[in-house]
């Protein structure tokens, strides 16, 4: 998923919004009143387990998604509704009727690092910040789940009488793997009406592509000049990384002179060194963000790097890698200094570029760029520049890379869903805001694999979207607001 927000004009035609019947009201109003704590208390047992998908192990034989699955079966039977497991998708569903709405969310979740939570990422913390609902899969996408189920509820427990199947489709591998879903759907019936709850508020018709450029530095240098080593930082590629550290080695009075005078220019940012004999450990601490969204946090590799401009570092694999990032990303957002890869699109906005993860193998140092794509510029023409910027980086600087592994990626634009202004309807109904329109984010969800597929929340418009980052959490409030929006789409999506 995820994300940056921005007004769409041009693609919202001006009407005047019909109101959501005093019935839906009524109805929506009451999931909250009888259903808001045993919404949390599901979030609760979902964020219990570890969802984190390992590449060792097949998901539907990974013993983590084993139990979650096990209480999405006894939470569909508990409310009523029936359940079918195809290994990495699970679909929990009420009515069977022919024509369906699909509501399609992800049950597996990003990894954590323990030590930058107060309490256990996988236990739902209500007391170490009062008013937020802490944990992984919070936001991203757990809390949709629980919160589509007690919506489903409200309108079984009131005989809510519908012309098309209410289908819930919970997604096991949405943070690494695709292609188990790919091949569900070739089988699996369209719906009427596809929905994703795995983005944003108010309605989002347009998300960018998620693309890769990643180089593998291997240099040697006799290091005896000035050098770098260790160079680590990020968690995942799809995370503005908060860390990332190297040691200093051999530096001489001028460069550490130079590396303080860049240090003190920072902002936002907290850089230490500690000093281990005549070697330097300069670690930087930022803050996460989902790589969607990089002006949401603050990039400690992008930071780490630019420590070290003006610095004469040998040709190592860490050197190499600090100057890549120096002269093609250094601290902009939108591949500026990347050649000529940088564009936008009205609507879409720019395309970003955020280095994201630097890891060591036997093939030598890698470095992962993420990039969010808006339409506008081919996939062949954007190849080609990020070829002749990455040749030219190389010639420049007597280098050549060991490996270059670029995806690009396919952004979708789908401004004519016959279901989109139902939805912005209901937002503006339930938030008050009367000038809320359709939304473009950076993020990707599995809505490009359905025909006709919007997204609708759960994150608002003008707030942080901490899915992904080390500081997820929703808040009740939010909880409470999307139940009653979940449950007017499913009354009005599900009589379309």
């Amino acid at each position: 998923m995820k994300f940056a927000l921005l007004p769409c004009a041009a693609l919202l035609a001006s009407h005047a919004f019909a109101s959501v019947s005093p019935s839906t009201d009524e109805l929506a109003q009451y999931a909250v009143a009888e259903y808001q704590n045993a919404q949390i208390h599901t979030l609760a047992n979902m964020v219990s387990f570890p969802t984190v998908n390992n590449k060792d192990i097949d998901t539907p034989q990974n013993p983590d998604f084993i139990g979650f699955k096990s209480l999405l079966k006894i939470k569909a039977a508990e409310l009523g509704f029936d359940y079918q497991d195809f290994g990495h998708t699970v679909l929990i569903g009420m009515g069977e009727q022919q024509d369906k709405v699909t509501i399609v969310t992800h049950g597996d979740v990003q990894p954590a690092d323990p030590t930058k939570w107060q309490q256990s990422p996988f236990v739902l913390d209500s007391t170490s910040e009062p008013g937020k609902l802490i944990g992984r899969g919070t936001e991203d996408d757990k809390g949709a789940i629980s919160t589509a189920l007690y919506a489903m509820k409200a309108l079984k427990d009131n005989n809510v009488t519908l012309n098309n199947r209410i289908e819930l489709m919970v997604y096991l591998a949405e943070e690494s793997d695709w292609e188990p879903l790919k091949r569900f759907i070739k089988t699996y019936q369209q719906p009427k009406y596809a929905i994703t709850i795995d983005a944003s508020y108010p309605v989002v018709v347009a998300e960018k592509g998620w693309s890769l450029i990643a180089p593998t530095f291997r240099g040697s240098s006799p290091q005896t000049g000035v050098y770098v080593s260790e160079l680590k930082g990020g968690a995942f590629v799809s995370q503005i990384p908060e860390d990332a550290s190297v040691v200093l080695h051999n530096a001489d009075a001028q460069a550490l002179n130079i590396l303080k005078q860049n240090i003190n220019a920072l902002k936002d940012v907290q850089v230490t060194l500690t000093t281990k004999g005549d070697s330097v450990l300069v670690s930087v601490k930022g803050e996460s963000a989902h790589s969607s969204e990089p002006e949401a946090g603050h990039n400690a590799i992008a930071h780490l790097a630019e420590v070290f401009k003006g610095i004469d570092l040998e040709n190592n694999s860490d050197g190499q890698a600090i100057e890549f990032i120096n002269q093609l990303i250094g601290l902009d957002l939108y591949g500026a200094q990347f050649g000529d890869i940088a564009y936008r699109h009205d609507f879409m906005g720019p395309m970003t570029v955020a280095p994201t993860l630097l890891k060591h193998s036997e093939e030598g140092l890698k470095l992962s760029v993420n990039l969010r794509r808006p339409i506008g510029k081919t996939e062949a023409l954007l190849k080609s520049q990020i070829d002749t910027a990455l040749n030219n980086w190389q010639a420049n600087n007597n280098v050549t890379l060991n490996n270059v592994e670029i995806h690009i990626g396919t952004p979708m634009l789908l401004d004519d869903a016959p279901h989109a202004e139902a939805l912005l309807d209901i937002f503006k109904h339930f938030t008050g805001d009367e000038d809320a329109s359709f939304v473009s984010i950076g993020g990707g969800t599995n809505a490009k694999l359905f025909d006709n597929a919007v997204s609708f929340g759960p994150s608002m418009p003008g707030k942080k979207y901490t899915g992904h980052s080390e500081h997820e959490y929703l808040t009740p409030e939010q909880m409470a607001l999307n139940l009653k929006m979940y449950t007017a789409m499913m009354v009005k999506l599900g009589n379309m």
